[in-house]
């Protein structure tokens, strides 16, 4: 194998922050249901630029204009299984006049770049696309196989994107057996001389669903008792209210010890509301990961004021725990009562993995080579990542984008939030890092 001391010299974050301004300015807005802008033309950019180091790709579309990306990238031991390195392509929907600056600008001031999906997740992207392009041309392979897999639609479930891949061409990843893709790998400073690094091992699994009620027409003026509305509104304000019983999940526990180490403070997962007045500014992120949700997102009834309509509908946007699943279909349907059903708009499982193995200890290990006051711990996602579809058929994913963080960016905040901003020192030492995992992983 090929050696550091012997293999040709190259800057893997040399590229890393323009390719991310030129991701950004190509506008991959997903609307859902099934509407989308540029993830095409974002995958046929990404082709060229591998293209232009010699790796070929083969471009799927869906639905026309749907695209996801696949390319094989050559190993040293071309025996191991391949690892999977999955970024998507399209970003939620950005409304500029919220913002400091067009959301599909790319521009880059103040040490950051700025723009829709500079942290979700076309900063990855960009890591990825500029570790790539400079081993290939130093010709320094990875350690093993890699397949490159960037995605249409993961922000609206993945349905034209993971989840068809896999259903339509599952041999596209069908023998990779570990992956890495969103949300983890970023740090958060614990003190001056200490950051942890948190790596996704576990998300929630999702149900976005449709509520419907029915009841009578009537006029406006008239006494009704079987309003369509009102019995809508009664069973999205228990959903909504409901308060779901706390759950400590291995991952969960995990966490906790570390933190309870890198802190010196004591906490006890049986007595959550104790702990979580000791985590101070954890406490924020770590609320929805103890517990199931449902949170109502969308109502609509009714055409005219006075008329009383004959249906009524409403959306929530459910998520259960690894291991809780039937829980919670089971109390929604007891906190729905009899006049209202519920069907489902997407749905996906929950995962989690533990946190150990060769991969894990490559991660720690590139984490502390750039960052030597570095600690790593698992993290729950509260959302979901198209790592559900690639577990479906037995990868082991784990969210792993590292970037080291200023103190004072609310990261968290930044995915789906306004004036979404990555620095540019973290872009090029995520690079760093990946660069360094390649030879490991």
């Amino acid at each position: 194998m090929t050696t550091s001391s012997d293999r040709p010299s190259y800057a893997p974050d040399a590229e890393v922050v323009e390719l991310c301004s030129e991701l950004i300015r190509i506008d991959t807005t997903n609307y859902g249901n099934g509407k989308s802008n540029g993830e095409r033309v974002a995958a046929e950019y990404v082709a060229a630029k591998l293209d232009e180091v010699g790796i070929e790709s083969t471009i799927y579309e869906s639905e026309p204009g749907r695209a996801t990306l696949v390319a094989h990238w050559d190993g040293e031991d071309q025996n191991a299984d391949p690892l999977l390195v999955h970024g998507h392509l399209d970003v939620v929907p950005a409304d500029p006049k919220d913002w400091k600056v067009d959301p599909f600008s790319g521009d880059i001031f103040d040490g950051c770049v700025w723009g829709r999906g500079a942290v979700d997740m076309k900063d990855f992207d960009a890591m990825v696309l500029s570790v790539v392009r400079a081993r290939q041309r130093a010709g320094v392979k990875p350690r093993r196989p890699v397949r490159l897999v960037f995605t249409a639609d993961e922000e609206a479930g993945g349905v034209y994107g993971a989840q068809w891949l896999i259903n339509n061409h599952p041999d596209t990843v069908a023998d990779c057996t570990e992956g890495i893709g969103e949300v983890g790998g970023f740090s958060i400073t614990v003190k001056d001389d200490l950051r942890l690094y948190l790596i996704e091992t576990a998300e929630k699994g999702m149900n976005w669903m449709r509520l419907k009620a029915r009841g009578t027409a009537g006029h406006g003026s008239m006494v009704n008792n079987d309003n369509a509305v009102t019995n809508l509104v009664e069973a999205v304000t228990r959903i909504g209210g409901h308060e779901w019983p706390l759950r400590i999940t291995p991952t969960v526990r995990e966490f906790l010890k570390t933190l309870e180490d890198v802190l010196e403070v004591e906490l006890d997962p049986e007595d959550m509301t104790s702990t979580l007045a000791k985590l101070g500014t954890f406490s924020r992120m770590f609320g929805a990961t103890i517990r199931n949700t449902s949170n109502p997102t969308m109502l609509n009834a009714g055409y005219k004021v006075n008329v009383i309509p004959g249906d009524a509908e409403a959306h929530i946007d459910g998520r259960f725990l690894p291991g809780y699943e039937d829980e919670f279909y089971a109390t929604i349907d007891e906190l729905l009562g009899d006049k209202v059903q519920r069907e489902t708009v997407v749905n996906d499982i929950a995962l989690e993995t533990e946190f150990s193995g060769g991969l894990v200890e490559a991660m720690k290990a590139c984490l502390a080579a750039e960052d030597p006051q570095s600690r790593t711990a698992p993290l729950l996602m509260s959302g979901g990542t198209d790592a559900k579809s690639w577990s479906r058929l037995g990868v082991r994913c784990f969210g792993f984008v590292p970037l080291q963080l200023p103190p004072d960016l609310d990261f968290m905040g930044m995915f789906h939030g306004i004036d979404e901003r990555v620095p540019t020192a973290s872009l090029e030492f995520g690079s760093r890092v990946l660069d360094r995992f390649l030879d490991q992983a």
